[in-house]
């Protein structure tokens, strides 16, 4: 267990990493943010913030050597700077990166744990994307194997015309068959280092052009009824890769069940929603996790969340929200509202029926 005054070194400056600051702070733990130049949102958070490059060997030892645990806020830090970090001093351990970061090793070893993701094939010709059309279908999606979110790296495919006029990116790729599905949602977790694995209920999130818009609670009868299969999963992908920390499966609820769409191992904007409308945040019950503390309590304090994003020049009206009693707003500090990018989010607790 950490004691009270410890580091905690934070791979990353965006605003997942803003947020664990916050928390680490509230349980009387100073933080040291690591990344490269740029609009580091998390720096004024942390103690202090050290801008150097991912590879910078020297910049990386110095920083590991302030702090008594590492860990990243979010997926795309690469594996080499995490492994750069003592291995009993970083949580999660690297391998979960390694394995996030590909989407189709990830696909492989959630099929070797029994789980069902979308259908899919590897892609890294033209040959091989119309052959993957041919065999599964359109429409379907194409996306590169590593790096890209929300919507970013992905093609849709509408049909094997699309397929033979698309000019491939230059790197290894990954068709999926399009899924029937209902709704979405993502299962959370927190595993402490000794094993001990809590679940915060699931929401029914909601995209807009490849990006997570909102999520609600309650997520609806379909999703609770595939919750428990979907938990199990998440279960063994946390045992298997000994994690240490919060993670996040996302899944497609479907008349077969839950089919698994990808995994993302850190803290996740569908539970942003915690922070209020749960005992203890996911952020919070990281910074314990990682720290070597208890987990707190994960339960849902609120009958009905909303959690919305905020996305591009919508955060100049943001504070608007704040006439209403039960939102609690949420902004990142971030300097340029560009299309697309996430500003801050909104989260709406309803404590009974009346409004």
């Amino acid at each position: 267990m950490l004691a009270r005054g410890s580091t905690i070194g934070i791979l990353g400056g965006g605003q997942l990493g803003r947020m664990m600051a916050m928390s680490s702070a509230q349980l009387g733990y100073r933080t040291i943010g690591f990344a490269p130049e740029g609009d580091n949102v998390s720096g004024p958070l942390n103690d202090d913030f050290v801008t150097a490059a991912w590879d910078d060997t020297d910049a990386l030892a110095a920083f590991a050597a302030r702090c008594d645990v590492v860990t990243w806020e979010f997926e795309n830090v690469p594996v080499d700077t995490a492994r750069a970090i003592p291995h009993d001093k970083i949580f999660p351990d690297p391998h979960a990166l390694e394995t996030a970061q590909d989407r189709l090793n990830e696909k492989r070893f959630v099929e070797s744990l029994g789980g069902r993701p979308a259908a899919y094939a590897k892609v890294d010709s033209s040959h091989d994307l119309i052959a993957a059309v041919d065999r599964l279908g359109a429409p379907g999606i194409l996306k590169t194997r590593r790096d890209g979110y929300d919507g970013k790296g992905q093609w849709r495919i509408g049909s094997s015309r699309d397929a033979e006029g698309l000019r491939l990116p230059d790197a290894p790729c990954i068709y999926e068959g399009f899924v029937e599905f209902d709704a979405e949602f993502s299962v959370i977790l927190v595993r402490s280092r000794e094993g001990e694995i809590r679940f915060w209920d699931s929401t029914r999130n909601v995209h807009e052009g490849g990006i997570l818009a909102a999520s609600h609670y309650p997520a609806g009868n379909q999703i609770t009824a595939q919750t428990d299969a979907a938990r199990t999963l998440a279960r063994k992908v946390a045992d298997a890769l000994k994690y240490v920390g919060v993670l996040t499966l996302e899944f497609f609820a479907t008349h077969e069940g839950p089919i698994f769409n990808e995994m993302a191992p850190r803290v996740h904007n569908s539970g942003h929603w915690t922070i209020e409308g749960a005992a203890t945040s996911q952020f919070e019950n990281h910074i314990r996790a990682v720290a070597g503390l208890p987990l707190g309590d994960t339960r849902t304090i609120a009958p009905s969340i909303e959690m919305r994003n905020i996305i591009g020049s919508d955060i100049d009206d943001a504070y608007s929200f704040l006439s209403g009693s039960a939102y609690h707003l949420h902004d990142y500090g971030k300097a340029e509202a560009s299309e697309g990018r996430k500003m801050g989010h909104v989260t709406r607790l309803q404590h009974n029926t009346r409004g």
